[in-house]
């Protein structure tokens, strides 16, 4: 069997090839797709030399050759590359540490992603509470992330507030599961800019004032 430096090098120089000759539908060649990063590439096959000394049996069993291999790779590449290097890697020694078995890419994605407290957020219903019990003006308020305040505004603050939880819920919880997969496919919400208060507040002027003023402006005016 090859050398597994060998094996990674060929592996790395097949997915570049692959990327920089990907055809459209038509069986041109797409000049307008960018190809791999050399970060995301190196990524990936550290990621499968994890694999190779952790799953070493399973390893050799699912890619017996050169050839299968690199398809793997290409597949992984084209799976993850919404991820950063730094997530991919991360990912990949989450599922060695977890699993016994070699991963499919769902698992990597799964890893990659993280569960709802990697990313600071609450779970549903401790997330439901702290909606509906949040005092107005809403924006105002320091959330516990933002996709609470968005789950709580797409759901509608009047709603929340007018119908038990039986019923109100599930209505918020469609809304915050969408937020959360947003988030843990790396997508930064935020909350609504806060109003800034004026630095100083001026003293309304009393009647005599204004009519001084008024007075004032029309001898400049010649009235």
């Amino acid at each position: 069997m090859q050398d597994s430096k060998a094996l990674l090098n060929q592996a790395e120089h097949a997915i570049a090839q692959s990327a920089n000759n990907s055809t459209t539908e038509a069986g041109r060649s797409s000049s307008r797709q960018a190809p791999p990063s050399e970060g995301l590439i190196d990524a990936i096959n550290q990621a499968f030399e994890l694999f190779r000394l952790n799953y070493h049996n399973q390893y050799f069993a699912a890619f017996p050759d050169v050839e299968s291999l690199n398809l793997a790779k290409r597949l992984w590449l084209e799976a993850l590359s919404r991820f950063s290097p730094e997530t991919l890697l991360r990912g990949a020694k989450k599922v060695i540490q977890q699993s016994d078995y070699l991963p499919t890419v769902h698992k990597m994605i799964v890893a990659c992603e993280g569960d709802n407290s990697t990313h600071g957020l609450p779970e549903i219903h401790a997330a439901y509470v702290e909606a509906c019990n949040a005092p107005s003006p809403k924006a105002e308020h320091k959330w516990s992330h933002p996709a609470v305040y968005l789950a709580g505004k797409a759901a509608d603050w009047y709603f929340l507030a007018n119908n038990n939880e039986r019923t109100a819920l599930p209505v918020f919880t469609e809304h915050y599961k969408a937020l959360c997969e947003q988030v843990r496919n790396g997508v930064k919400l935020k909350l609504p800019e806060r109003l800034a208060l004026p630095e100083t507040l001026e003293t309304p002027l009393s009647k005599d004032q204004n009519l001084e003023r008024l007075a004032s402006l029309k001898k400049q005016l010649g009235l």
